[in-house]
């Protein structure tokens, strides 16, 4: 099975951040099928990924964002939308 770089991966990120606003992106992760990327291949490579978009540009707001920020900011809309 042929496995994706690390720089392949946040390419992805970049692509969608770029396209749609940092904002809409968020990282999630299936470790119990592997992960398919070289460099992230458990919870415990995570900081490859953050060091990665650092290099990139990124700031300590926008990172916050994608790793988690994001998708809290989504999961309440959902829960208040649900109670109306």
């Amino acid at each position: 099975r042929t496995q994706a770089s690390l720089a392949a991966f946040v390419d992805n990120i970049d692509y969608i951040a770029k396209r749609t606003g940092w904002q809409q992106v968020g990282i999630g992760t299936d470790f119990d099928h592997g992960a398919g990327v070289t460099g992230f291949d458990s919870e415990a490579d995570a900081p490859n990924i953050t060091a990665e978009l650092l290099r990139r540009g990124y700031s300590e707001e926008q990172l916050a964002a994608i790793w988690g920020r994001n998708f809290l900011r989504v999961l309440a809309a959902a829960e208040a939308a649900r109670k109306r």
